[in-house]
């Protein structure tokens, strides 16, 4: 299982079986308006890094974005797979 695979599945359970505590719990149960605000912060964040800050802050901030698309695609029904599918479509 890939890491992208693992990580969906867990923020798929957290979804289907909130944990109190749990970070991604609370991103569900507020909605999709903060996951969005999230991710907006989060892409602010990697044009920031990407401008003036190291390799590793930019993969760090990237990782952030990641996680918060995850979060929403699952919120939204949809999986990483979806997106992959998608790349496929648009370069064979």
């Amino acid at each position: 299982m890939s890491t992208i695979e693992s990580l969906s599945a867990t923020i798929q359970e957290r979804r289907d079986h909130p944990r109190p505590g749990s970070y991604t719990s609370t991103l569900f149960a507020k909605g999709e308006n903060e996951v969005l605000k999230k991710m907006g912060e989060e892409a602010v964040e990697v044009i920031i890094a990407a401008k003036g800050e190291t390799d590793d802050r930019v993969l760090y901030e990237l990782a952030d974005f990641v996680y918060h698309t995850l979060v929403f695609l699952t919120l939204r029904g949809l999986r990483w797979e979806d997106v992959e599918a998608e790349l496929a479509k648009r370069f064979k």
